[in-house]
């Protein structure tokens, strides 16, 4: 084969690989739903602080919460792989809580880039409040 030849077959399937790995490189990534029934109801407002910090019920509930729906982009366990922020280092409390609800409510797209689709609509306050409140578990400075 022609050196020219095998470098335009190199290009065009490094350039279907790239996009095959756009488009599904997180696997499926369909939200999962969360079952908050033990946890207090919270209402359709968004409180400003994690009602749920410390509580043990919230707690188990985010890590599973996490797992079936973030740590496909944001590792296992909240320890990144670089694909997205390594979320144990998320500022503690109330400051915190105020990063955390902007990101989980509306995502974050820049130039017209999704990095991180908004959760709003798809996973209640208390599902986003049971990972936070877990993510708090394992935080680190």
């Amino acid at each position: 084969m022609k050196p020219a030849t095998l470098r335009m077959l190199t290009l065009a399937l490094a350039g279907s690989l790239t996009l095959l790995g756009t488009a599904y490189g997180h696997g499926n990534v369909t939200p999962q739903p969360v079952d908050t029934g033990n946890l207090k109801k919270l209402g359709s407002e968004w409180l400003d602080s994690n009602p749920y910090r410390g509580d043990a019920d919230a707690i188990r509930i985010g890590h599973s919460a996490f797992a079936q729906n973030c740590a496909r982009c944001h590792g296992i366990d909240a320890i990144s792989g670089g694909i997205a922020p390594d979320l144990r280092q998320l500022p503690a409390g109330e400051e915190g809580d105020a990063v955390f609800q902007g990101r989980i409510r509306h995502g974050s797209i820049r130039n017209g880039v999704t990095y991180m689709p908004p959760f709003e609509g798809i996973l209640s306050q208390e599902a986003a409040w049971a990972i936070r409140s877990w993510l708090d578990t394992v935080h680190q400075e």
